[in-house]
């Protein structure tokens, strides 16, 4: 489903809880560097021999690229004031507006690793009630599963595309200044750990009661989610699904 219309009134987000701005920025801020770093367009093969098995997404383009840098100038610049002063409406206005053009822009190009990985996060969830949110039931926020694991995958995935991934950091406000090609990954993933720190997620996924010995259940949820994991700018194997599960079991 999509839909026809959308109303952009910031003023709908004054009485949002901190947890549900925090989870609802750091899927804006996925979707926005997965669909900047996903596989390009103009790279998928094989061509499908039927035009009905295409992907859902087309992968990064010039067009989707345009949403997805103007959203994360906006993160860099608004998310932590977004976060920590409820009054402030440019702050939430700004995010607002992020939000609709990471929308735009993952809605054409696609997300990866980072959204194909939650849905097993949010799958086995045991124990874990995040701080306000009314639930009856243990719940894990979609934009919490899926930044968990985003320090690991960009450092998986930068040496198909290191500058994307540099850029992406300097759009979040990172200086790169004589940053090497090949410390691509550490600098996003370093990036993403400080908006982590700073908004006070939980530390990994032992923080939301998994542990390793759930990585098998977590890799066999995962595999199915081909529709975004194929547009990872490097290909993923199990083992390699393993490891960044592992990884992000802690974060800092």
């Amino acid at each position: 489903m999509r839909p026809m219309l959308g109303l952009i009134d910031p003023h709908h987000t004054l009485t949002m809880p901190e947890r549900v701005v925090v989870n609802s920025g750091f899927d804006v801020l996925c979707h926005a560097l997965e669909s900047f770093t996903a596989i390009p367009y103009n790279e998928r093969s094989p061509r499908p021999a039927n035009p009905k098995d295409r992907p859902t997404y087309q992968g990064s383009n010039p067009i989707s690229d345009i949403w997805a840098r103007q959203a994360l100038r906006i993160l860099g610049t608004y998310f932590r004031r977004a976060v920590y002063d409820a009054d402030d409406i440019e702050a939430r206005s700004a995010m607002h507006l992020a939000s609709s053009f990471a929308g735009m822009g993952f809605g054409n190009a696609g997300v990866h690793l980072c959204h194909g990985l939650s849905y097993a996060i949010s799958g086995n969830v045991k124990t874990y009630v995040c701080k306000d949110y009314e639930n009856h039931h243990p719940v894990v926020p979609h934009g919490l599963s899926v930044v968990l694991t985003a320090p690991a995958v960009f450092k998986y995935t930068y040496p198909l595309c290191p500058d994307r991934h540099l850029e992406a950091a300097q759009l979040l406000g990172t200086d790169t200044s004589g940053v090497r090609r090949e410390d691509a990954g550490l600098v996003l993933s370093d990036t993403v750990k400080q908006f982590m720190y700073d908004l006070k997620v939980d530390n990994g996924l032992k923080a939301i009661g998994l542990r390793s010995d759930d990585i098998s259940k977590l890799v066999r949820g995962t595999i199915p989610q081909e529709r975004v994991t194929k547009l990872s700018p490097r290909p993923v194997v199990e083992e390699d699904l393993a490891r960044l599960f592992e990884e992000s079991m802690s974060v800092f």
